[in-house]
């Protein structure tokens, strides 16, 4: 496919909003492993080879495990590969992300919020809100992957 427009070049006010956004999260005190891994998860879910392909190669430079990233896509049945803390994290930016066929349910909530303090809570959910937006910017608009450039 094709890229259809650069609409952080056509657009730069608006890519500059959803950056100050991204650099909230950053400060937001999360571990930036565990706000990766969820930006990686939304982006599986929503198929952004883009972003998929952004944060992996992000994770793999912060030294995440080759194993535990293949993993990702299926940390349910991982095991002890994801901490508690993580496959709540995950869990909840699958309920977020699919909130048309969710409606993000009480037991969603009840267990993000077992693991994450409100802040924390909140800050994850702007994290998993702005990913969801850069994958509608990334697929709408046919962002080309780092790897289908070389």
């Amino acid at each position: 496919m094709s890229p259809r427009i650069n609409y952080a070049a056509v657009s730069p006010e608006g890519y500059k909003a959803f950056g100050n956004v991204y650099v909230t999260v950053q400060k937001s005190g999360l571990p930036k492993e565990l706000v990766d891994i969820v930006y990686l998860r939304v982006s599986q879910v929503n198929s952004c080879a883009f972003c998929i392909d952004m944060h992996s190669r992000d994770l793999l430079k912060g030294g995440l495990s080759v194993e535990k990233l293949v993993l990702i896509s299926a940390w349910r049945e991982a095991g002890a590969v994801f901490s508690t803390r993580e496959r709540a994290a995950l869990a909840w930016a699958e309920s977020v992300t699919k909130v048309a066929e969710t409606g993000v349910p009480d037991d969603a909530y009840s267990a993000a919020a077992a693991e994450f303090n409100d802040k924390e809570l909140a800050d994850l959910t702007y994290a998993i809100g702005l990913m969801n937006a850069f994958n509608r910017f990334g697929v709408a608009f046919r962002s080309t992957p780092v790897a289908a450039k070389v």
